[in-house]
C-alpha cells in the first residue's frame, strides 16, 4: 500500500505523562482520514509530532515517503497544516498574509497573485484593506485554509477545522476538501463532529488514552460494528467511562 503517512511505534512524552503511546499509523495516499478520540486522546499532539512543531519522544515516521528527521524542508513544502490553534498575524490582511506565505514557499509573485484571487473568491474572504484582526472566526479559520493550500500541498493536517465555523463556511470547505482527495491529495483530520468525519472519511483511526485502538477503511469498520453508525463504533472503542450520561432529576 502506498502511504501517505506512516509511523512505527510514534511516542510521545511530557515528563512522566504519555501522551501519544507507540501507535503505528497507516494512511493511504489518496484518502480522507478521520483521526478521532475523546478530549486529551492525543490528536493534537500526534499531529504536531508528524508536523514537526514537536519532536517525538521514540518511534519512527515517515511522511509523502520521506523521514521528516532527514528531510524536514521537503515534507514541509509538501504538506499544509490548519491548527487548532488561531496562527496568523493579526495586523496584516488577508492579500498579505498570503504573499508573505508565498514568498515563504519560495512562489514567484505572478503565482502568488494568481492563486491568492482564486483561494479568496473561492473562500469568500474579505476585500483587501480589512486586517484579520477584524475578521469574525470563521473567516480566520478560512484564510488559514487559504494558507495551508496557498503552496499546493499533496497532504493537509486539519485539527478540529470546523469548530466556530457556520454552515456555509463548513459546505465551502468540504466540498473544496472533497476535490482535493479527488485530484489525488491526503486529508488528515480530527474533528469531535463525527457527522462530518462520516460523510467524509473514507478511512478512519480512534485513539484512546494515547492508543491506536482502531485503524481501518471506515466502511470496514462500521461492518465489523453489525452494520452501526461511526458513533456506534466509537462509543464502544472509548469505553463506558468515557461517556457517562449523568442526570438531572430536577429537570424536566
Amino acid at each position: 500500500m502506498d502511504l501517505a503517512i506512516e509511523t512505527r511505534s510514534l511516542s510521545r512524552r511530557f515528563g512522566d505523562q504519555t501522551a501519544v503511546d507507540a501507535i503505528d499509523l497507516a494512511v493511504p495516499r489518496g484518502s480522507f482520514y478521520g483521526f478521532l478520540g475523546p478530549n486529551g486522546a492525543g490528536k493534537s499532539t500526534t499531529i504536531k509530532c508528524l508536523t514537526g512543531l514537536l519532536k517525538p519522544s521514540a518511534g519512527e515516521m515517515k511522511i509523502l515517503g520521506l523521514d521528516p528527521r532527514n528531510d524536514e524542508m521537503k515534507v514541509k513544502h509538501l504538506i499544509g497544516v490548519v491548527p487548532e490553534e488561531e496562527a496568523l498575524y493579526q495586523r496584516l490582511t488577508a492579500a498579505e498574509t498570503l504573499r508573505f506565505v508565498g514568498d515563504v514557499h519560495g512562489l514567484d509573485p505572478a503565482t502568488i497573485a494568481a492563486r491568492s484571487d482564486e483561494l479568496c473568491e473561492l473562500l469568500e474572504l474579505p476585500p483587501d484593506g480589512k486586517l484579520v484582526a477584524d475578521y469574525s472566526h470563521g473567516m480566520k479559520k478560512k484564510l488559514q485554509f487559504a494558507v495551508a493550500l496557498l503552496g499546493s500541498p499533496r497532504l493537509l493536517f486539519l485539527d478540529e477545522p470546523f469548530e466556530g465555523v457556520d454552515a456555509v463556511a463548513s459546505r465551502q470547505v468540504k466540498d473544496l476538501l472533497n476535490g482535493f482527495v479527488s485530484r489525488g491529495g491526503t486529508v488528515f483530520l480530527t474533528s469531535h463532529v463525527l457527522e462530518i468525519v462520516e460523510r467524509s472519511a473514507t478511512d478512519v483511526g480512534i485513539l484512546h488514552r494515547g492508543r491506536l485502538v482502531a485503524q481501518a477503511p471506515l466502511a470496514e469498520l462500521c461492518a465489523a460494528a453489525g452494520g452501526g453508525t461511526l458513533e456506534d463504533v466509537f462509543i464502544r472503542l472509548v469505553g463506558k467511562e468515557d461517556i457517562d450520561r449523568p442526570t438531572l432529576e430536577w429537570l424536566g
